[in-house]
């Protein structure tokens, strides 16, 4: 039996993400954990892709583009809040804030975030601003 968990999103980020997003961890279970990331306003991430997980994004703040890769299939969609995506397995994918606000979401990765060896760099279609 797991325990309960319950968790406030942070004032301060508890990590980076490789795509260069500030990260605050929120809950997680054996299937799946659940985050909050930020970009900053006018920033642009890295390009990559996850060697095992797959996610669903919520956007909560700010508005931008998000490129998404598979195989033959591509495309950039404009995201703002109220928007959800998916970033199915082996996706390779970059998104960049508007300059007008930072871009927020949150996110669930399935099964839970292994660590930063799960996301290797990829080619993405914009230069990367974010260290």
């Amino acid at each position: 039996m797991r325990v309960f968990e319950t968790r406030a999103l942070g004032e301060e980020p508890d990590a980076v993400a490789p795509d260069g997003t500030a990260v605050r961890l929120l809950a997680a279970l054996a299937g799946g954990s659940f985050a909050h990331f930020e970009l900053a306003a006018g920033a642009v991430s890295h390009a990559v892709a996850h060697r095992t997980v797959e996610e669903i994004w919520y956007f909560v703040a700010g508005t931008g583009e998000v490129w998404r890769r598979q195989g033959p299939t591509e495309s950039v969609v404009e995201v703002a809040a109220g928007v959800s995506l998916t970033i199915p397995l082996g996706t390779h994918f970059q998104f960049r804030a508007d300059p007008a606000a930072a871009l927020a979401f949150v996110a669930v990765t399935m099964p839970p975030w292994p660590g930063e060896a799960e996301a290797f760099p990829v080619e993405g279609p914009w230069p990367a601003t974010v260290p």
